[in-house]
């Protein structure tokens, strides 16, 4: 089976699968209420608002959204709408979560309720960003853009491990690795070649497994073969890299950033490591970078 390419192959192929249950937590806000109706109407999704229904009924009317093809559950606590929408995963009434209106903190700390124990212990919550840029010829799936502010190794190969998974649902059966950095020689002065050395000769010994890695590389000899040729490196990555693992949440969030405002490329987000999808994006995302989050969502649930 060919790889999925593009962000709207992927909506087909989530459209042949039986279609799951998402709840939203504080859906109050305008993009999220138009992602989350273009999803029911696309039967991405079935969904459960979870709010102030005077609120959402409002925000509804004024967006011309027909509140009947959702469900719901009046909670206008920010908070508790968080631990709310949690609860309807715990009770198998939905099988995917969503950030709405509720702020990152409240929205993880529902996921991280220790009361709850949904989060096996050593688990890394990570955030994967996949990428579709008019410049290249396939889908990128980069981490960590959102969450871990300079992550270690071993923080670095769940988030590998992470993506993997997702690459499989993507069809790409030995996703290509690239541990960036600013440059692809070692040295003791910068962190991120070190941890990027360590990882690659751990997977040329079959510590991971499931992918082709490599680092560390800058992000021409990751992307581009020509680039590759130019400098005479040899790497299995081979300027094709299917997966980005950034040093650090500065290098992340700047290269996201940049693609999807500079390079008109649209994306999907996504937190990596709770036993469900969790939809999170950006305050400044579109509805549009909404709904293909929760296409990705739909796709590994």
């Amino acid at each position: 089976m060919n790889s999925i390419k593009s962000l709207k192959g992927l909506e087909q192929l989530v459209k042949e699968q039986e279609t799951p249950t998402m709840s939203v937590a504080f859906a109050q806000d305008e993009d999220t209420l138009k992602a989350v109706e273009r999803a029911v109407r696309e039967k991405i999704v079935n969904a459960i608002l979870v709010g102030d229904k005077d609120i959402i009924e409002s925000k509804c009317k004024e967006l011309g959204i027909d509140t009947g093809i959702f469900e719901i559950l009046h909670e206008p606590d920010e908070k508790k709408s968080g631990d709310l929408a949690v609860k309807m995963i715990i009770d198998k009434k939905a099988s995917i979560l969503m950030k709405g209106l509720i702020s990152t903190p409240y929205f993880l700390k529902s996921i991280l309720n220790k009361d709850l124990n949904l989060i096996k212990k050593g688990t890394v919550l990570s955030h994967t960003t996949v990428i579709e840029v008019p410049a290249y010829d396939k889908l990128l799936i980069v981490s960590d853009v959102a969450m871990i502010p300079d992550p270690d190794i071993q923080q670095k190969i769940q988030m590998i491990n992470f993506n993997i998974k997702i690459a499989k649902k993507l069809n790409i059966n030995m996703p290509k690795v690239a541990l960036v950095g600013a440059n692809e020689k070692v040295s003791e002065k910068m962190q991120a070649t070190i941890d990027a050395a360590v990882i690659s000769k751990m997977a040329d010994r079959g510590q991971i497994k499931g992918a082709i890695i490599d680092g560390p590389l800058a992000l021409d000899v990751a992307l581009s073969p020509k680039a590759c040729e130019i400098k005479g490196l040899k790497s299995p990555i081979e300027g094709s890299a299917d997966i980005l693992i950034f040093p650090n949440i500065d290098a992340g969030n700047i290269f996201y950033k940049a693609t999807t405002l500079l390079a008109n490329g649209k994306l999907a987000g996504l937190v990596t490591g709770a036993p469900f999808p969790a939809v999170l994006t950006s305050r400044a995302d579109d509805d549009d970078s909404k709904y293909y989050s929760i296409v990705l969502a739909a796709a590994m649930a």
